[in-house]
């Protein structure tokens, strides 16, 4: 009898020790894929932030190429901009000097125009001068002779309006630019390289010489 009771209470023990164990494994295989989760959840974790890493790098060269670009084309708009404002600036220069050239062309056009007209009346001055001189004292006075020298004297008026000038000569310094020399005389009046007599009156239009005067000078 007693040692029935001590075979149960071993078998008691036993199985109690069983269940023990069986608990235990549970628990065990229970933890073992809880801690893969968790391991397989950090193993993720990193290959996320490692890829977003990589594509942030990725975003930043980029960003940089497109920046380089960006500078690069930048670059070639600004030099294009500075050429073409040089190239307009020079052009407007050329242009200046172009207008410049013109105006001078035609002005001196005209003057020359004007000269050769002016040269033309001048052999006309000349004859009403030598006809004026001509006249004798007593007939000074004819109506005729008054109206040639009204004629002579309007003619020379409007030369003055014109800038169109008589170079003075007698008693002045022989100057080749104004005078020109068709004989040499003695006067112990005048200076040497003086003007003595005009032979003929010589005109300026403006600053040019129209015609020289025509001139003895002292030796």
């Amino acid at each position: 009898m007693a040692d029935t009771e001590k075979t149960l209470e071993q078998e008691s023990v036993e199985t109690a020790d069983s269940s023990v164990d069986t608990q235990t494994e549970e628990v065990s295989n229970e933890a073992v894929p809880e801690r893969a989760e968790t391991e397989s959840s950090d193993s993720t974790a990193e290959e996320t932030e490692e890829a977003s890493g990589a594509s942030e790098e990725k975003e930043a060269k980029v960003k940089k190429i497109f920046e380089k670009k960006k500078d690069k084309t930048q670059a070639k708009l600004e030099e294009k901009i500075a050429e073409l404002e040089e190239k307009r600036v020079r052009q407007l220069a050329e242009f200046e000097n172009f207008r410049k050239r013109s105006e001078k062309e035609k002005s001196q056009m005209f003057e020359m125009g004007a000269k050769d007209v002016i040269e033309k009346i001048l052999p006309v001055i000349d004859n009403f001068e030598r006809g004026l001189m001509a006249v004798p004292e007593e007939q000074k006075e004819d109506s005729f002779v008054q109206g040639m020298e009204l004629v002579y004297k309007q003619i020379l008026t409007a030369f003055d309006e014109l800038n169109v000038k008589p170079i003075e000569a007698v008693g002045c310094e022989f100057d080749p630019n104004l005078h020109n020399a068709v004989m040499t005389v003695d006067d112990d009046d005048l200076e040497s390289g003086t003007v003595a007599e005009e032979l003929q009156k010589g005109y300026m239009y403006k600053e040019s010489v129209v015609r020289h005067s025509m001139v003895k000078v002292v030796n």
